[in-house]
């Protein structure tokens, strides 16, 4: 008999570490972005300061465990074919997977859109944390989408290729 309630306590306990490892990681550390956190900016094709674009109907969550962890949602006014001749764009994202529950961000779609080329990504900022770049993805439709990218001088931190001259002080 002892055996069955040292197996039940066992299965009972891996499951419930289970379920808090699934919860830390899909709802604990994510935070909803406040009014204030609330920018789209892009970078010109100068790399210039990155200049703001006009943007409604804002959401957007981040969090502190991981640089990669940003995502927001937008509508503007603003077009690929107007943004193009203006803005730097970031070749070779690809949308990251954002919690089931924040409906508004679908990697699967975007990335289709983006092979597509209904959405054009751009450059928001570059090392927004030393190895990251933040994007943003726009579509025809004036959809807009913003993740962050490892940029090459991450991948290199992350791997331990030796860091080139083009990647910022850390």
């Amino acid at each position: 008999m002892s055996g069955k309630i040292l197996a039940i306590f066992i299965v009972a306990a891996a499951l419930i570490f289970g379920a808090v490892v699934y919860y830390a990681q899909v709802y604990y550390f994510y935070e909803p972005l406040a009014g204030a956190e609330a920018r789209v900016v892009l970078t010109p094709l100068d790399r210039g300061d990155p200049r703001d674009i006009p943007f409604r109907d804002f959401e957007g969550i981040d969090a502190d465990s991981s640089p990669i962890r940003y995502r927001a949602c937008f509508t503007t006014s603003e077009r690929p074919d107007t943004l193009d001749p203006v803005f730097e764009r970031y070749e070779g994202a690809e949308p990251r997977n954002a919690p089931d529950w924040f409906g508004c961000f679908d990697a699967e779609e975007i990335g289709a859109q983006i092979e597509a080329g209904t959405a054009h990504v751009y450059t928001s900022q570059r090392n927004i944390e030393f190895g990251i770049d933040r994007v943003v993805a726009i579509s025809d439709e004036g959809r807009g989408y913003v993740w962050e990218e490892v940029n090459e001088c991450g991948d290199k931190t992350y791997d331990g290729t030796p860091l080139g001259e083009d990647c910022p002080e850390r």
